[in-house]
Order: structure tokens, then C-alpha cells, then sequence
């Protein structure tokens, strides 16, 4: 049985003794938890909160301000336009790497990019967050171009070279590994590691951009309306610079028909 006391905003629950039926020899005692209520919940997390942690937080609102600010002096419609809707062109794949702001570095602004980020940029069949957001970007937004955007210097592909277990990111980095796999002669021939670590994250964006036609919603839009195009970029921290790697999309819709058509004969 449990016992509840209460004690101001907060309870102690105290587990009394646990017995599970298949170990019968020596008792349980559970160790007391402490439950906050909402309110005082609330009132903690602003109120107990470092000087320097409660200051960071309120620079970000300051920020939000500041900026809700001089977007509305430069453009009175531009809330007013925001919130009745958004139909980007371009849906954006790209690396979850805090250091690249998917609209800033294509020049574009709020509304005119949707965005999907993840660790080093993959595009897994299996991956029911991207292919959703594939899915919503070409069937219903009407998206005329995706970008598959990786990066030099990428820690994920870093990692995936690493022989080591990594644990839960096994699964996720092995995607890498695999592509290393499709090109190993081409990679294990160049002996600068750090180009190696490029090169790979080259041929990461570009096996991603093949994923992306290899889908459904791709394929199918192309058919009906010649749109959407799938881009492969890279983007290089040493200058801020994009680079299009090049990806032939109507070769490649070509090339995967055999195996992936997902046109229903179109």
C-alpha cells in the first residue's frame, strides 16, 4: 500500500513494502519520490532557475521581440501574410548541425522553406518523421524543388567511420556506413583523412537525394505536374558557400525505374 502526505505545494509518496508474487523471500521498500504540483512546478522552474540560465532564456524573448519587431517595420503585412498559410518552393533536408540556418543560407525568409533536420542529413525508407514530412511537402504543400544539404566537417559522418559501438546512434550511422560500403574503393584510395571525411559526406548527399526520388510522392507528382526537382548540395563552413554536387534528377528517375517505379505504370 502507499501512503500520501501532503506537504505545502508538494507531496511525498512513500511506497510502503512490495512484495511481487514470484519472490516471496524479502520484502521491498520503494524510496520516497517527491511530486511538485503544477503550480509550484511553474513557480520553480522560473523562480529557482541560475541567474545565468534564467538570463539566457530571457535574451531569447528579448531577441524574439527585437526581431517580431523589425519584420513588422520593414513589412506592416508580413504577420499578416504569415499567418494565413505557407506554400514554400523548396523543401529543405538537411543536417541537424546548429551552425547552419537552412533559410539563411539559401537567402530565402520565413514561409519560403520547409524544413526537415536530422543527424547528418538521411533519408531512410524506415524513417516515419522524413517520410512523412516528404509526403506533406510534395502532396500537400506542392513543394517545386527539394534540397538534400549536407556539410563539410559533418560529425555524424565522422562518427560512422569511427570503429567503435556507439550505441543507440548503431542503427542511424550504419545509413553512412552503408554508403561507404557502395564506395569503398573510390574512398579507401584517398589517403587525407579529413578528405576522406568529405568526399564521404559528398556521396552521403547525394545516395540521401536518391533516396528522395526513390519515394512515392516524388515519383507521382513528377509524373503528373514535372515538379518537384531533388537538388544535392553541400554546404562549406570555410566560406559559408553551397555547392551543387550535381545530381542528374531526370538520370536518376530514369535509372531506378526498373527496381523503383512507384508509378503505377506511368
Amino acid at each position: 500500500m502507499f501512503k500520501a502526505t501532503t506537504r505545502g505545494a508538494s507531496q511525498t509518496i512513500t511506497g510502503a513494502y512490495f512484495r511481487p508474487a514470484y519472490h516471496l523471500a524479502k520484502p521491498y521498500k520503494l524510496l520516497p519520490i517527491k511530486v511538485l504540483s503544477r503550480r509550484s512546478y511553474c513557480s520553480a522552474n522560473m523562480s529557482d532557475m541560475p541567474d545565468y540560465l534564467r538570463a539566457n532564456h530571457d535574451k531569447i524573448f528579448e531577441n524574439n521581440r527585437k526581431w517580431a519587431s523589425d519584420k513588422a517595420q520593414k513589412d506592416p503585412e508580413f504577420f499578416t501574410k504569415l499567418s494565413s498559410g505557407q506554400k514554400p518552393d523548396y523543401l529543405y533536408i538537411g543536417c541537424a548541425d546548429s551552425r547552419i540556418p537552412s533559410n539563411e543560407i539559401m537567402g530565402l525568409d520565413a514561409g519560403e522553406v520547409f524544413t526537415h533536420r536530422n543527424i547528418a542529413n538521411l533519408v531512410c525508407n524506415t524513417d516515419l518523421n522524413v517520410m512523412s514530412v516528404i509526403n506533406y511537402a510534395v502532396r500537400h504543400l506542392g513543394v517545386k524543388h527539394i534540397v538534400v544539404v549536407g556539410h563539410y566537417s559533418c560529425g555524424g559522418v565522422k562518427a560512422a567511420m569511427t570503429p567503435a559501438d556507439l550505441g543507440i546512434l548503431n542503427p542511424w550511422l550504419r545509413n553512412i556506413r552503408d554508403v561507404y560500403r557502395l564506395h569503398e574503393q573510390e574512398l579507401d584510395a584517398i589517403q587525407d583523412q579529413d578528405q576522406k571525411y568529405n568526399r564521404l559526406a559528398e556521396l552521403n548527399v547525394l545516395e540521401q537525394a536518391r533516396n528522395v526520388v526513390k519515394t512515392a510522392a516524388v515519383q507521382q507528382s513528377y509524373a503528373k505536374n514535372s515538379y518537384p526537382i531533388v537538388h544535392a548540395w553541400i554546404f562549406d563552413f570555410k566560406d559559408g558557400l553551397l555547392k551543387d554536387l550535381k545530381l542528374d534528377f531526370e538520370k536518376q528517375l530514369h535509372d531506378i525505374q526498373k527496381i523503383y517505379n512507384l508509378t503505377g505504370g506511368e
